[in-house]
């Protein structure tokens, strides 16, 4: 049983910073790609970023130069730091993990919103 947890969502003002963690456990057959996605009201969940095992990493054109991905294979970790919020940036975020047999295991997610 594999299980993510993320945590660092919150509430705060256009242009702040804010940093989301995720924390995998459990049986995990490799953490091959870490990332994170969102869902915001009235849209489909989308991709946001993603890690690899190797740190190869990719973005999603809207928070490419404002976010960052990063990872600890040894603590099995994902963090997102988000920098220059915009309210568009509002949404659940959660993060997913891909193991090495290709199977995907997602985090309950956590809420950021940012007021303008």
């Amino acid at each position: 049983q594999v299980q993510l947890v993320e945590s660092g969502g919150g509430l705060v003002q256009a242009g702040e910073s804010l940093r989301l963690s995720c924390a995998a456990s459990g049986i995990i057959l490799g953490a091959n790609i870490m990332g994170w996605y969102r869902h915001r009201p009235g849209n489909e969940r989308e991709f946001v970023a993603e890690i690899t095992k190797l740190g190869g990493t990719a973005y999603a054109d809207s928070v490419k130069g404002r976010f960052s991905i990063s990872r600890d294979l040894f603590k099995k970790t994902a963090d997102l730091q988000m920098n220059s919020l915009k309210p568009e940036d509002s949404a659940v975020y959660y993060c997913k993990l891909r193991d090495d047999i290709g199977r995907d295991f997602w985090g309950q997610g956590t809420q950021v919103t940012v007021s303008s």
